[in-house]
């Protein structure tokens, strides 16, 4: 395994980022909403280097999990487990994906997730939970009801929500693999929406982007929104919002219904 590398010294020590590198099977990676398109692997490999460096110089410290080869799915490393709360006082839930073809993914996982954890817990038969279809905004924690994740995944975890104060709402999916393929928030908790993916009335505040892919953002800390290059206009509108855009592009990860949501777990401090 490789070891944790730091952010550079000018940067804030955030927490801990987990990433897993690709598979060279990539390509056959499972595609449920979209028509399947070529991928180039060895640009997914600089592509996925270039986004650990810029999640590192954000200032989290990477941590890369065990590589699963064997695994075309494991560079998602996000739908393999569930952060509730910090490293010292929250919960890791170790996810038990929808997908039969994903679960040995997460005994990497959990491995790496144990070193910086202190409680973790796990989603047993028969619930089945995926990480990408988890959004936290402040304390409440959504949760897409869809091809992945199921009734009793989601009644487990919130149960286990529960213990660090965390309210699970369930939300049905048809139109997309996971929650956070149609929404997620920005830093002020306006959630960031492609409407006609799921049912945005069911958040309190939303914003409708531009682009599918403006729909995924990750917060890196302070101002700084991770967003993906394929979205000019969403990033155009999170700079005009006072945030400060990092971005990146994943345009062979995209071809598997991937997002920058999709490529880390983070760990805070």
């Amino acid at each position: 395994m490789t070891a944790p590398s730091g952010p550079p010294a000018s940067s804030p020590v955030r927490g801990i980022a987990l990433v897993r590198r690709p598979s060279p099977r990539l390509a056959d990676g499972i595609v449920t909403h979209i028509e399947r398109t070529s991928v180039d692997v060895e640009l997914a490999y600089r592509q996925f280097d270039a986004y650990v460096a810029a999640v590192a110089a954000a200032g989290w410290t990477i941590h890369q999990v065990e590589p699963a080869d064997d695994c075309p799915d494991s560079v998602f490393v996000e739908d393999t487990v569930v952060m509730l709360g910090r490293a010292l006082d929250g919960i890791a839930v170790l996810a038990r994906p929808g997908a039969d073809a994903r679960r040995p993914e997460v005994d990497g996982t959990a491995a790496a997730v144990e070193k910086h954890v202190l409680t973790v817990e796990r989603i047993v038969p028969p619930g089945t939970l995926d990480g990408g279809d988890v959004l936290q905004v402040g304390s409440t924690v959504y949760v897409g009801r869809g091809g992945r994740t199921n009734v009793e995944g989601i009644r487990q975890l919130r149960r286990i929500a529960a213990a660090v104060g965390r309210v699970v709402v369930a939300i049905p999916l048809e139109k997309v693999l996971h929650l956070k393929s149609a929404v997620t928030a920005l830093p002020d908790g306006t959630v960031l929406a492609w409407s006609d993916l799921v049912d945005t009335r069911l958040f309190p505040a939303v914003r409708e982007v531009a682009e599918e892919s403006g729909a995924h953002v990750v917060l890196l800390g302070g101002d700084d929104v991770l967003v993906a290059a394929s979205a000019p206009k969403t990033i155009e509108m999170i700079a005009d919002f006072g945030y400060s855009p990092i971005v990146v592009d994943i345009s062979e990860f995209e071809k598997l219904e991937g997002c920058v949501t999709c490529l880390n777990v983070l760990i805070h401090s």
